[in-house]
Parts: structure tokens; C-alpha cells; sequence
């Protein structure tokens, strides 16, 4: 089942951040990037998933995972706890995401991949416009810039 976010749901959602980061990041980073990216400030994310869309799969009666829509098409975050990967939960919560753009006259959603997501992603339609590589608490990580464009662009 895919829901809206509710505010009591923040505790599951920075669960779910942490576990796939701990879990699924550690394939594809160092232990000492896992530590820099598994830090949540409590109060920012708070705030930051009541200011957009922020949607909840859940699955066998828990917060399976979840993901964001900012107003300009920006997928800010897409996170699925490990223990549902493999299950289509991102591909549900993608889906959910590019409906409401279209509904919503946003015809580009776009985001910034890690190595871990970038093939979810890809399966989705999103297209690697670039790697990149940024700064996080005092570890660099390579990331992809994507796009996928969901709805006919003007001539």
C-alpha cells in the first residue's frame, strides 16, 4: 500500500534511511562513508518531509520505504528498508511520484543517484545525464545526475 506521509511516520522513515544506507550502501561504499552518510538531523527532516509529497510504501503491516517530490520534479529521496528490496517498493513509490507530476503539470523529474540507486532508477526511465562527485561529512561519494522527461515538451 502507498500513502501520504503523516507526521508520526518519522521515526519509520529515518529507520528505513538508516537501514539502507547501513545495509544495501555498504556493497557499494567504505565503512567510513556509510558513517558519514547515515547521519539524520532529527528536526530538518522533520520539517523537510511536511514541506512536499513525501509517500510511504508499506508492506506486511510496516514502512516498507518511501520517497519526495519537490515542486520543480526533484526525487530527493527514494529509500527501501532492505528487508522489502528485490519486491517492486521503489518501482511502486517511483510510479506514485511520476503519477502526481503528471497530475500536477511537471513534465521532468529528475534526482541524484547513489551507486545503489542508480539502477533502480534507470529501470524507471531516468536517464544518466552526468556523474558527479560531492563532499559529505568528510567523504566524497560518486553520484549520478539523472532526468526523465514524462510528459510531451513544447515544439
Amino acid at each position: 500500500m502507498i500513502r501520504l506521509y503523516q507526521q508520526n511516520d518519522l521515526d519509520d522513515v529515518i529507520s528505513v534511511f538508516l537501514s539502507a544506507i547501513r545495509e544495501t550502501g555498504s556493497r557499494y561504499y567504505s565503512p567510513s562513508q556509510v558513517d558519514a552518510w547515515a547521519r539524520v538531523d532529527r528536526d530538518l527532516w522533520e520539517r523537510r518531509r511536511m514541506e512536499k509529497p513525501t509517500w510511504i510504501a508499506e508492506l506486511e503491516g510496516q514502512v516498507a520505504g518511501f520517497t519526495d517530490l519537490e515542486p520543480d520534479g526533484h526525487v530527493d529521496m527514494l529509500f527501501v528498508h532492505p528487508k522489502f528490496g528485490g519486491r517492486g517498493v521503489a518501482s511502486r513509490l517511483l510510479f506514485t511520484a511520476e503519477t502526481y507530476a503528471r497530475e500536477n503539470g511537471i513534465d521532468r523529474l529528475y534526482t541524484e543517484a547513489s551507486l545503489a540507486a542508480r539502477t533502480t532508477f534507470e529501470r524507471a526511465g531516468f536517464d544518466v545525464i552526468e556523474q558527479e562527485i560531492v563532499h559529505r561529512n568528510g567523504e566524497d561519494f560518486i553520484r549520478f545526475k539523472m532526468q526523465k522527461f514524462i510528459m510531451a515538451r513544447p515544439q
